[in-house]
């Protein structure tokens, strides 16, 4: 069986040695040591001041959207995790939905301004398999208007935009450290935040708002990173190059081998450096999509539909027509990429895709 994806386990005893660290500080949770140093680590490796590490990857959007959103209307993206449209609805804020280029896949940044009015209070958009939005076009229609910035970089660690780390943009970034991703804390998240303010208080405000064990700075959750969840970060880490080199060499495999007069995939933004997180591939029509997804199941690979439905469909929004987001749901399919996966899977992999059509 080829699964859609694969976790990386670092070495058992690799991992039992930071977990030795934890029992000898006899401290399980509440920021501790590990929580710290991964932290600092990942400030490091991205040049950020600020990264705040919480237990998974929704929470930090959630307190973006209750701190910064103020239950008004929400610009977004209806091609993503259904986490992002589910977040702006939990937090009493109503999506508006714009939608998406045809070849990265991101939010539109042309179709922004029609849809801002005086209900309008923040901009939430995703970078779509990693793939950079229009960052200095959203950023100038944020500073226009006078809008918050929320990116959900949940599939973008190492990915890098005009040479910095894609966490630098917007007034809030956020990332996903889930086991699926390449580099996990097998569930856990980050919030990157560079004005000193607002990073405090989307940090007090993940600790029920504590500042201190008596005293309150105001109203918070549990978001916080337990010293488990950072044992197994900082022992997957030191394998992060060769995770990238084995799920680039995968890419460049499909890349090579996939009949492109028949399926698409998607455009890099121009001055990114990628993180190979997904391989997307788009069919002409959804019937040509389900024969393939079908040939693949039946020779044991195990494709997903990323992501299917367009969120604009979702039952608890109020559902609008969004073109072009609704036929990339209907007609993208992601193929199996993995740190694990084989050449010869690969070739697999693309001999049923390419017969299939």
């Amino acid at each position: 069986m080829i699964n859609v994806t694969k976790t990386f386990f670092p070495p058992l005893k690799e991992y039992n040695e930071q977990l030795e660290r934890v029992w000898k500080n006899e401290w399980l949770t509440n920021r501790g040591e590990l929580v710290k140093e991964l932290e600092e680590k990942l400030e490091t490796r991205f040049n950020v001041s600020s990264a705040l590490l919480m237990n998974n990857g929704t929470i930090p959007i959630q307190l973006a959207l209750r701190l910064l959103a103020h239950k008004g209307e929400v610009i977004t993206t209806p091609f993503t995790y259904v986490a992002t449209t589910a977040s702006i609805v939990w937090e009493y804020c109503t999506p508006v939905f714009v939608d998406i280029e045809p070849d990265t896949f991101s939010l539109n940044a042309n179709l922004i301004e029609a849809a801002i009015n005086e209900k309008t209070t923040a901009i939430l958009a995703t970078h779509v398999f990693g793939n950079p939005c229009d960052v200095d076009a959203i950023g100038a229609i944020a500073n226009k208007h006078n809008l918050p910035v929320i990116y959900d970089a949940a599939h973008c660690f190492d990915v890098t935009y005009k040479g910095k780390s894609l966490f630098h943009y917007g007034d809030v970034s956020t990332g996903s450290f889930h086991a699926t991703k390449l580099f996990h804390t097998g569930e856990g998240g980050v919030v990157f935040c560079k004005n000193p303010t607002l990073f405090s208080k989307i940090d007090y405000s993940h600790k029920f708002g504590h500042d201190g064990p008596l005293d309150f700075k105001g109203l918070g959750i549990n978001g916080k990173m337990s010293e488990l969840q950072a044992a197994m970060g900082l022992s997957v880490l030191p394998y992060m190059e060769k995770i990238l080199a084995s799920r680039k060499s995968v890419v460049d495999g499909y890349n090579a081998q996939l009949n492109f007069s028949k399926v698409t995939t998607m455009r890099l933004r121009e001055d990114t450096e990628w993180n190979y997180c997904y391989y997307p591939i788009v069919f002409s029509s959804e019937e040509k999509l389900l024969q393939v997804e079908q040939a693949l199941k039946e020779n044991g690979i195990t494709p997903r539909r990323y992501f299917y439905p367009s969120l604009n469909n979702l039952p608890y929004v109020t559902r609008i027509k969004m073109p072009v987001s609704d036929a990339i749901a209907k007609t993208i399919l992601c193929l199996p990429l993995s740190h694990a996966l084989t050449n010869d899977e690969v070739k697999t992999i693309t001999s049923v895709v390419n017969k299939s059509l």
